[in-house]
């Protein structure tokens, strides 16, 4: 009963979405891919796979900029499709996925204020999913307070910043936590509404959620060595939605150098084995590379699961690794070094 309920509201775009995944690159593809000559090779071998003609209006000689481009303008049109034909309450959890991207979107513009650029070129640059209904109203904000101002009352995004840094503490250094105590306040926001949506919506998105918590404390942890970042401060950038609060926080907050945050990650398995892996080193991937490869298992993992809304979420963090993967190997083909093509994150679909 409770799949046929699912199935009124979600079940067409649920299934459409489980279509989209179906496109996702066999490593059969992967292994032609490595074999192009050019990048010309790369759009010829694309067209066979579900990406189809998306390169078909740009001449050569390419570019990884257009190939990115184009990838991308691709991805963005499926998820509107899969947005404007939602109901509630999966149009809410797809507005809550954009939110990342907004405040992204919002970061770069400060950033680039700060350093004097025209607000119309840094809107240019911003990711489209991210985009809001206030944007194109910015360019009037001539002003790093006036922009400030303009997000803290007018974007969907705003209650994520309302308790953090004020404008006349912004600098280089104070934007960048800026960005991570945002990014702790939208994870920990998107948590509990994917908590109060229950079922195995809540299973498989707060593992997947709490597993991104935790990797945010760790990377910031591991990236506070060695700078002015006091530990009080690093405590306060970490997400409390993870496996590792209360305990493993406690401990990360404690730890003075790499050998202590690995003691402290290792309250959950995987992550110790993460680490392990990365200090074996067998195959020159770093640590963040495993995290990424695990994140994929959880995606991929998510699929298995019927009646639920991780798969929207899951489909496109699939698509965005896989475009990485495809600009990796663009990059090794169009500067010719072919020895560490393979070092892409591989996804497995049972293919």
């Amino acid at each position: 009963m409770a799949g046929f309920i699912f199935n009124v509201d979600n079940g067409y775009l649920e299934g459409l979405c489980r279509g989209f995944s179906g496109g996702i690159l066999k490593q059969s593809d992967y292994l032609n891919l490595m074999q192009c000559e050019t990048l010309d090779d790369l759009k010829l071998h694309l067209q066979s796979t579900d990406y189809g003609n998306f390169l078909a209006d740009d001449a050569s000689p390419l570019s990884t900029g257009i190939i990115a481009a184009r990838l991308r303008e691709q991805l963005v049109i499926e998820f509107r499709y899969l947005r404007n034909h939602s109901v509630e309450p999966l149009s809410t959890f797809l507005d809550y996925i954009t939110y990342g991207y907004m405040i992204d979107n919002i970061i770069l513009l400060i950033t680039g204020t700060l350093h004097h650029r025209p607000i119309t070129e840094l809107i240019s640059k911003c990711h489209p999913l991210g985009q809001f209904e206030q944007m194109g109203a910015l360019p009037i904000a001539s002003t790093l307070t006036d922009l400030y101002y303009a997000i803290l009352i007018d974007t969907p995004v705003a209650p994520f910043f309302a308790d953090c840094l004020s404008v006349q503490d912004l600098d280089e250094i104070n934007v960048e936590l800026l960005r991570n105590t945002v990014h702790r306040e939208y994870l920990e926001a998107f948590h509990k509404f994917c908590s109060q949506l229950g079922g195995t919506t809540a299973d498989v998105m707060c593992e997947i959620l709490a597993f991104e918590a935790d990797r945010r404390s760790i990377i910031v942890t591991i990236n506070a060595f060695d700078t002015l970042l006091t530990k009080d401060v690093c405590v306060h950038l970490y997400p409390r939605c993870g496996r590792m609060h209360p305990d493993g926080l406690a401990a990360l907050a404690r730890a003075t150098d790499y050998v202590q945050t690995k003691a402290a990650a290792s309250c959950c398995a995987e992550y110790a084995a993460m680490f392990e892996e990365a200090e074996r080193n067998p195959d020159g991937r770093t640590l963040e590379d495993r995290f990424s490869a695990h994140e994929v298992k959880l995606h991929v993992r998510s699929f298995m699961q019927q009646y639920h809304f991780g798969v929207f979420y899951s489909y496109l963090r699939l698509r965005e690794q896989e475009h990485r993967n495809i600009l990796w190997i663009a990059e090794c083909i169009a500067q010719n070094y072919r020895t560490r093509m393979d070092h892409y994150i591989p996804i497995f679909r049972g293919h």
